[in-house]
């Protein structure tokens, strides 16, 4: 079903950790997903940046990133690497290629971003993370977005809510019904490639901006605080593991809210 990439030599890794100015002692994420699917927003999210802030990552409807762009963290309390990798499925990136085109086995964990659909190129990502046993969070973007989307497809008329207690209802039966179909949807899609199931964190980047940088929980949190210890438990015992003292020192590696 999927075309498997070929094991890269010595000389090929040693090439594309050079290329990412890969460097000892931190943590490498890499962001991977179509074009248009949020990438660039997630990573200034993660950075507790806002789209329009001094050193966020361009942003637009566009693909933007060409190359892959290193973006450090800037919190000296961790010590990590974010990373904004081009947008899959483009023509100057067929499906099959992405993953060995990237260099993308050099990283330390790769999140990978859908938008509105969960793509081959997503699910191919993950059977060749698992070769390379490379952790892996699947994430869907722009819930806000989505939400909203199916409260005007119920006929919502503002005129005659003035309480706004119809549109909380609404919001609530939405954010519901937003979940259950995410979950189910990329459910459905690992089981019909033969993958393990695997938790989807659903985000918006202007609460996760919120959660990192403004230390505050939005009432319209869904998973942002979740996937953000994750994350930084994920590099703590990876970096822990491995013997290297700088990231185990580091405190706790827990959002601070």
């Amino acid at each position: 079903m999927f075309q498997l990439v070929s094991i890269p030599s010595d000389e090929e890794i040693q090439s594309a950790k050079d290329r990412v100015q890969y460097q000892e002692g931190l943590f490498h994420f890499a962001i991977t997903g179509v074009s248009g699917a949020g990438k660039s927003s997630l990573i200034n999210a993660f950075r507790g940046l806002r789209n329009r802030d001094e050193g966020a990552a361009p942003t637009g409807v566009v693909e933007t990133t060409m190359d892959i762009t290193r973006y450090p963290d800037p919190s000296p309390h961790n010590p990590f690497v974010w990373y904004d990798v081009p947008g899959s499925g483009t023509l100057n990136t067929p499906d099959w290629q992405y993953f060995t085109a990237h260099g993308l086995y050099v990283f330390d964990c790769i999140i990978i971003l859908f938008d509105s659909r969960f793509t081959m190129t997503d699910l191919a990502m993950l059977v060749n993370c698992r070769r390379f046993n490379i952790p892996t969070y699947i994430v869907r973007s722009k819930s806000d977005s989505h939400i909203r989307n199916i409260i005007k497809e119920s006929d919502y008329d503002s005129d005659e809510d003035e309480d706004h207690s119809h549109r909380k209802a609404l919001y609530s039966s939405a954010r519901e019904q937003y979940i259950a179909e995410t979950r189910a949807t990329v459910r459905r899609n690992l089981q019909e490639a033969n993958l393990p199931d695997q938790r989807v964190y659903i985000v918006a980047n202007s609460t996760m901006v919120s959660t990192v940088k403004d230390e505050k929980l939005s009432e319209k949190t869904i998973d942002e605080l979740e996937l953000m210890r994750d994350l930084f438990k994920e590099a703590q015992s990876r970096r822990c593991g491995k013997g290297r003292s700088q990231a185990c020192e580091v405190r706790s590696l827990e959002p601070r809210l």
